[in-house]
């Protein structure tokens, strides 16, 4: 009996049957079957951008089947395959095979509803983003493994230049070139950097970490991984590996932090919150020395510091954090040197290098004594071996527990255990979420921090808290200033600018990726995101010149826009903890495989039992996943795959028994990269990896695609839970760097924060990171079944392959259409039997379920996905860059060696994107040639008329003399700012007068300028002291030991200063030169060190 119901069903499998069963008078599967292949030939046509999108026969469907009216006779508007590269399709030929022609048609689709909606929302794609301003892409977002080795860290400018420090060395950007276009795969720089404006880069060193510029001596400062601080040239003839020129050992561990202070010296700060000063005196003599003296001139700077630390610590006990020194800033306004611990300040004075304060992140003084490292290691062994000891004797608590259940308790507590106490080791158990990360000081002389949970605090220059922000929860990555504005980058790729109130004034996502560096320079604003690319801002925006531009951009959309074309083939299987053939793996995926770029591969039940699962668990909280049967699983498909050969592995991701991969094909591995990964756990009350989800996101194109792999709840009864399921995956995967892929780089593991809530309105609900994705699929064991039908009847009508009645009794459809779960996303329309369930290896339909239980069949191994199209049907363009259609869904109903059939999904993608380097050269011909562009830009560049005078001074003795500055305009406020230009030294003689220019246009430590820098408002004006010291000290240092001289010179001493004034928004400068002169009479002395000493040790003190 058994054998002639398997020979029915071989003949049933081997064709499909005009007649529906005796229960129904028609069959629409049979009709839309139908339909299909008698309009194939009239549906080709050639592809073309001008041709007017139709769908085809879409009336028919809407009017002749009320119960599919969510049903599309085809996913896109175009049939037609671009030609291309060998792993896209060619264009039908009409006159071909017809079984191949209806292989290559778009399959009908169902669409859930409820897409439009909240996260489900198709995320806003244009030519030119309407919700940030326009932008010059001077390096755009490159692949991350392209940049191993290379990654980009900081940004520093110059005048007419851009520096960035990386992994090995530095890149230089000019500014005359930041409109022309790259070089290409052909070019001359490696892949990655094709699009990029071209650029000049160093030969290799150490990773920078911290760069300071010196516009006084036209020189840049790099602080690197090695503790070495390099000069490089901003002059110079760039060439390729173009060289350094001083540079010496500055200290044992890394250089955190660069800054050059009022008076010209090198401040830099290093981990044990260990601060060097590097006197300019120093700098200035290594620097004159010739290039065949470089040994000595760097011995003559590495013996000149002086060690802050140890000159406050008295007896072993010091007043500063033993935390690294996260920031150096210099107070240009009253010549001081802000201190940044990750919680805690230090305030020094810049010309006598006194400690003033030392204070905490909410603003309380502090004389505190830190923990030995010592000391600190005891505590952290003892706790962990007080919570090993804990957890290893607790007793159960009762015996009807589980083995999965205790397991899981036991070993989850000591992971965690050893993570916290681990944690608190690393410092950061007390107010994580205040760490300071970064500082700046605005043209009103505050300063301004900025902590890990997005607080914005405003200080007054003696280091008093006045007022915190709090416009984004994300953590503040870096600061910049321009005019009366300030820029705060986020780790969640948003840009803020704030103005001197801390009013929000604007907001926008500049980067996909946290924003770690920001600096001003020719009209723009620059921001660096952690993948390397580099964005320009103009200081005009935003404003009236947005729309201009954005309006000349989107006119030439189709110069800069290009179309490819790609299939990916998604693979599902619930492999029941078991393993299979290479022929089974062939008959699945290999021979499919033929014209498919991408293979995306979900399997279910790779491994299951309490030990595992508990196991895994517990690996997770550590960051560990994977297992070698998940490992046998990803090689063995490989070699159906022919990797190493026609494709690529590019990454994976398990948990517990779910695992996915994705495979790429060589010849499309140069546009495809970025991968991350996620898993979100939903078993066990959302701890355990039995049910959940694995996603993969990798960028195609530069369009983000999400692949996740599911195993939803089980049981019939089970549909809440199946729909709480998807919606917790949906909305809790949070992607980072895959541990399994080949990519090198920093992780961009972050959740992002979208929608009008991200620029601090709580408008909109935050968009989790599959919202923002270009395209977006679910495949896996979704387990939904089919409900009011019996068991002998689901048979029955597979046996006939009636599948359009069985559609009607699928949980997931009818979940769908109430808009309950799978929100808006496509699924073609099913033409196989059901997946499950099956006993094993058991050929044909026979082997459904026969044993006691009689599992009722059902589909539950499912495909689904959206991609940017709003509408049922699009065009392919920028607007809506991702446009999908599937053209193969179906089931190896051959393969028996689980209790579920695998089943494979074929998709066509057609994909638009931005070639950058185009777009970059036509937006400069816009600049510079939009005459209202120009004249706006034009109009920003007011300085208001101010009056500067005296024009010279001459200070005798201890004598204070002012200087006055007016501002006469009647509206606009006058930032101004004060710098020495260069001193002379003039003898009795009455030799000619050398020159000595300080570091950035430091002043010489005998003359003391207050207020150096600030704003003068409206009709106002403001007086500044110009005085010089009596006994100036000259100080000199010999490996870290101070050694002075107090003197009187009787020499002339003359500077000459200089008055810089701007407007709030203008990039021009009007300056003016103020001559100064001071004359002593001629007495020296020998100072006391000690006493010196001593007086640097009054750290505690309030300013």
């Amino acid at each position: 009996m058994d054998e002639r119901i398997e020979d029915d069903d071989r003949e049933v499998l081997a064709g499909l049957s005009t007649l529906p069963p005796h229960r129904k008078a028609h069959s629409y599967s049979q009709q839309l079957r139908f339909t299909s292949t008698q309009n194939s030939h009239q549906q080709l046509r050639k592809h073309s951008l001008d041709e007017k999108r139709i769908p085809i026969n879409i009336g028919s469907f809407y009017n002749s089947y009320e119960d599919d009216d969510d049903f599309f006779p085809d996913s896109s508007n175009n049939h037609t395959i671009a030609g291309g590269d060998n792993y896209t399709s060619q264009t039908i030929d009409s006159g071909g095979n017809v079984d191949d022609l209806l292989q290559c048609q778009p399959l009908p689709e169902f669409i859930g509803n409820g897409g439009g909606i909240g996260i489900f929302k198709v995320p806003i794609r244009s030519a030119v983003h309407p919700g940030r301003p326009p932008y010059l892409e001077l390096r755009p977002h490159p692949l991350r493994e392209t940049q191993a080795g290379k990654f980009l860290r900081n940004i520093a400018c110059a005048e007419s230049q851009l520096w960035a420090g990386q992994e090995s060395g530095l890149r230089v950007w000019e500014f005359h070139n930041a409109y022309k276009s790259g070089c290409g795969l052909g070019g001359r720089v490696r892949r990655g950097d094709e699009d990029a404006v071209p650029f000049y880069e160093s030969a290799d060193t150490s990773p920078i970490v911290c760069l300071a510029a010196d516009h006084g001596n036209r020189l840049m400062w790099s602080g690197h991984k090695d503790g070495k601080i390099r000069s490089w040239k901003m002059d110079q003839s760039f060439g390729n590996a173009f060289k350094e020129g001083l540079s010496w050992q500055a200290h044992k561990g890394p250089v955190h932090a660069m800054v050059i202070s009022s008076y010209g010296d090198i401040w830099t700060g290093s981990e044990g919150g260990v601060i060097k000063i590097w006197p300019w005196e120093s700098i200035e003599k290594s620097l004159s020395l010739s290039p065949e003296e470089k040994h000595m001139a760097t011995l003559l700077v590495e013996r000149s510091y002086i060690d802050l630390r140890s000159q406050v610590t008295v007896n072993g006990v010091c007043s500063l954090s033993s935390q690294e020194v996260k920031c150096l800033l210099s107070d240009n306004v009253k010549a001081r040197v802000w201190c940044t611990s990750p919680m805690s300040f230090s305030l020094w004075d810049a010309r006598t290098k006194d400690l003033l304060k030392v204070f905490n992140i909410d603003g309380q003084v502090e004389n505190r004594v830190d923990v030995s490292p010592v000391q600190q290691d005891q505590a952290i062994e003892d706790e962990m071996k007080v919570k090993f000891a804990s957890t290893s004797s607790k007793k159960e608590k009762s015996q009807g527990t589980s083995f999965l259940q205790r397991s899981r308790n036991a070993i989850i507590g000591a992971a965690d255990a050893v993570r916290r106490v681990a944690t608190k080791g690393a410092g950061a158990f007390v107010e994580e979420a205040k760490r300071i990360e970064t500082i700046v000081q605005t043209s009103d002389g505050s300063v301004w921090s900025g902590c890990t949970n997005g607080l914005l605090v405003q200080w007054d220059a003696n280091g008093t808290r006045v007022q915190d922000f709090n416009h984004h929860p994300c953590a503040v990555q870096c600061f910049c200033t321009f005019g009366t504005r300030i820029y705060v980058g986020y780790v969640s790729g948003i840009i803020q600018v704030l103005d001197l109130e801390g009013n929000l004034i604007a907001g926008w996502v500049a980067h996909n990726s946290p924003v770690i560096g920001l600096a001003v320079g020719n009209q723009h604003v620059f921001s660096l995101a952690t993948h390397g690319g580099i964005r320009g801002w103009l200081i005009a925006s935003p404003g009236p010149i947005d729309n201009i531009i954005r309006s000349e951009l989107a006119e030439k959309e189709l110069i800069y826009t290009r179309r490819h074309n790609v299939r990916i083939l998604i693979g599902t299987w619930n492999v029941g903890q078991g393993r299979t053939s290479q022929e089974s793996l062939t008959s699945w995926l290999g021979s499919t495989i033929s014209d498919v770029g991408i293979v995306v591969v979900g399997l279910q039940e790779v491994e299951m039992g309490a030990g595992f699962l508990a196991m895994s668990a517990a690996k997770e909280t550590v960051g560990l996943e994977g297992s070698s049967v998940g490992q046998w699983w990803l090689d063995t498909i490989g070699k159906a795959l022919e990797e190493g050969k026609a494709f690529e592995r590019m990454g994976s991701r398990q948990l517990a028994g779910l695992l996915i991969s994705l495979w790429v094909r060589k010849n499309l591995r140069t546009h495809v990269g970025d991968i991350d990964a996620a898993a979100v756990p939903c078993g066990f009350g959302r701890t355990i990896g039995n049910k959940g989800g694995v996603g993969l996101r990798i960028r195609v194109y530069d369009r983000i695609m999400c692949f996740v792999n599911c195993h939803l709840a089980a049981h019939l009864e089970a549909v809440n839970r199946r729909n709480a399921d998807f919606d917790h995956i949906y909305r809790n995967m949070v992607f980072s760097r895959s541990s399994t892929a080949t990519a090198a780089g920093a992780s961009t593991a972050t959740q992002m924060l979208r929608g009008a809530n991200a620029m601090g309105f709580n408008t909109e609900e935050a968009r989790p990171e599959l919202s923002e994705a270009d395209m977006v699929v679910f495949f896996g064991d979704f387990n939904y079944r089919l409900f009011g039908i019996s068991y002998d009847e689901a048979r029955d009508f597979v046996s006939q392959r009636c599948f359009d009645w069985l559609r009607e009794k699928d949980q997931l459809r009818k979940e769908m259409k109430a808009g309950k779960v799978f929100q808006g996303m496509r699924e073609a329309l099913i033409k196989f039997p059901p997946t499950y369930k099956f006993e094993r290896h058991k050929a044909g339909l026979a082997g459904y379920d026969s044993g006691e239980k009689r599992r009722i069949p059902a589909w539950c191994d499912r495909v689904m996905y959206r991609d940017t199209r709003s509408a049922p049907t699009s065009e392919c363009n920028l607007e809506c860059p991702v446009v999908s259609s599937i053209v193969q869904y179906d089931a190896c109903m051959d393969v028996n060696d689980s209790d579920h059939k695998p089943v494979r999904c074929k998709f066509n993608l057609k994909i638009a994107r931005v070639d950058r380097s185009i777009r970059r050269k036509e937006l400069g011909k816009i600049m510079t040639s939009n005459e209202k562009i120009k004249s706006m830009l034009e109009g920003l560049n007011c300085v208001p008329e101010t009056i500067v005078s005296p024009s010279n001074i001459v200070l005798e003795n201890q004598e204070m003399s002012f200087l006055h500055i007016t501002n006469k305009s009647m509206k606009e406020k006058a930032i101004y700012k004060i710098t020495c230009e260069r001193q002379h030294t003039v003898t009795a003689s009455e030799e000619a007068p050398t020159c000595n220019p300080r570091g950035a246009f430091g002043f010489p430590r005998w003359l003391e300028v207050t207020p150096a820098a600030g704003i003068i408002k409206p009709e106002q004006n403001i007086e500044v002291s110009v005085r010089n010291e009596e006994l100036h000290s000259l100080e000199v240092s010999v490996d870290g030991i101070p050694q002075k001289l107090w003197s009187e010179d009787a020499r002339y001493k003359e500077v000459i200063l200089v008055v810089h004034v701007q407007g709030s928004f203008s990039n021009k400068t009007y300056s003016q030169r103020i001559r100064v002169r001071s004359c002593l009479s001629a007495i020296t002395i020998r100072a006391d060190t000690k006493s010196s000493s001593g007086r640097r040790n009054q750290g505690g003190m309030n300013v």
